[in-house]
């Protein structure tokens, strides 16, 4: 038994631990859980809890359903929740085969391996997410419509103001559980908030944002409110999005900061930035998995009144230009390890582990193949006519799910990043999804055509 386990075991014993929860996530993202007693977790470190990965989406086919939970030592925190009669911690989980060999439907096994793709390289990939989400006065039953917490719009503050105490409640729940927060105000939207998580690695982010949608529903039920992390609940309002700043550590040195160059950026970040450009549509399905996201992505009406066009449609780079897919911020340019891109096509829904592990692939390739970057976009994308865009070599992501499913089917970088068994699974249930969603006549077809056709 390593340090680690043995630290576990005697934190169990000494705060009086009654339940330890395992968490591992499906293929579509949805946090699972297995509670266990503190008695077994010492065989678990070493046997697994064993569970029918057949009942779990993407996991496993009937006749192979054996699969084993192995609680990561290394993730375990106690769980600061007030409704508990007796201490509970949780450690998230590695899926293994029966054999001990890890689950290749795992997507947290999935970015482990494009880590240490990175790490044969010579790179650690860290990452820093601001996750926006909205509060809602409460949950919506069938068929309501949601209706915000509050009036707020961006940066505001006002004294006694519900979302602040909520902010306040929930990053001190947050780090409690060792989960460091670096910036939260309230969004542009009325109840929308947004939630800053300090650089990690891309294990220790993804980790850490499925733990954060738990935490922030946690925070939301005690307060009677509800906490949604759909991309875009209302026509009129901003949607909601996850922009993510990386990096690349070479050891203690940032491999994209080169002193004297465009915006201070290596050529190895301006490879990288070039994978995500020329990969971007290819990933986009998984990014943005949902037939909502593209709500928010394609949001023209907001973007030309100037409310929530920070959503990116648009396959280019910039500097100072929140309309691109991909900046290069430039806050802290004489400080080395402030040297990042930030890649703003990520929705606050995606699969963490899947999303990550493609974003790295791409900009990876970018390297490895010398990818050419193409000229910079200062602009309003969103101002520009279509035919400027043409002009200017801007191709649009994919408008819907359909067209993000068509371009991920054809895409070697996808399949090779997931393997055949999560890449398979995803598109048959993205499909699945659209034509559920493309059948449905929706109250918008009613109200417009049934009076009047």
């Amino acid at each position: 038994m390593n340090r680690q386990q043995e630290f576990v075991l005697r934190t169990l014993e000494e705060r009086d631990i009654r339940f330890v929860r395992l968490w591992f996530t499906d293929v579509l993202g949805y946090l699972k859980s297995v509670a266990v007693a503190p008695a077994e977790l010492e065989a678990a470190f070493t046997e697994g809890i064993g569970f029918d990965g057949s009942a779990i989406e993407g996991f496993a086919r009937v006749y192979e359903a054996d699969m084993l939970a192995q609680p990561d030592p290394a993730t375990f925190q106690v769980l600061p929740w007030r409704n508990e009669p007796h201490g509970t911690a949780r450690m998230y989980c590695d899926i293994l085969m029966p054999d001990g060999s890890p689950s290749y439907a795992d997507p947290r096994h999935v970015l482990k391996r494009q880590l240490s793709k990175a790490s044969d390289l010579g790179f650690t990939f860290y990452t820093h997410p601001e996750i926006e989400f909205y509060l809602l006065k409460k949950k919506p039953e069938h068929g309501e419509f949601p209706e915000p917490n509050d009036s707020g719009g961006y940066f505001d503050h006002t004294p006694h103001n519900s979302a602040h105490d909520f902010r306040r409640n929930a990053i001190n729940m947050l780090e409690a559980m060792g989960i460091s927060v670096e910036f939260s105000h309230h969004e542009g939207g009325p109840g929308q908030q947004e939630i800053d998580l300090r650089y990690a690695d891309a294990l220790t982010t993804a980790d850490n944002i499925m733990t954060f949608r738990l935490v922030m529903k946690e925070v939301a039920m005690e307060q009677g409110v509800y906490a949604t992390f759909m991309p875009k609940p209302f026509t009129e309002y901003p949607g909601s999005g996850m922009h993510t700043h990386m990096s690349l550590f070479e050891g203690e040195r940032n491999a994209f900061y080169e002193p004297g160059a465009e915006y201070q950026m290596s050529k190895v970040g301006r490879g990288f930035i070039a994978g995500l450009l020329r990969h971007a549509g290819e990933i986009t399905a998984v990014c943005n998995q949902w037939v909502n996201s593209y709500k928010r992505l394609w949001d023209n009406a907001a973007a030309s009144a100037g409310a929530g066009g920070e959503a990116p449609a648009y396959v280019c780079w910039g500097h100072n230009n929140r309309s691109a897919l991909v900046r290069v911020p430039m806050y802290k340019p004489d400080k080395s390890n402030s040297s990042r891109i930030e890649f703003r096509s990520v929705d606050t829904a995606c699969n963490p582990y899947l999303a990550y592990a493609l974003i790295l692939a791409a900009g990876l390739k970018g390297i490895e193949e010398g990818y050419e970057l193409p000229p910079g976009a200062e602009d309003d994308v969103w101002a520009l006519t279509d035919s400027e865009r043409r002009a200017l070599g801007i191709a649009p992501l994919p408008q819907s799910l359909d067209e993000a499913i068509r371009a991920m089917e054809n895409s070697e970088l996808v399949a090779e990043t997931l393997g055949e068994h999560v890449f398979d699974f995803f598109l048959r249930n993205k499909k699945a999804e659209w034509e559920s969603y493309r059948r449905q006549v929706t109250p918008y077809e009613l109200q417009r055509y049934l009076p009047t056709l």
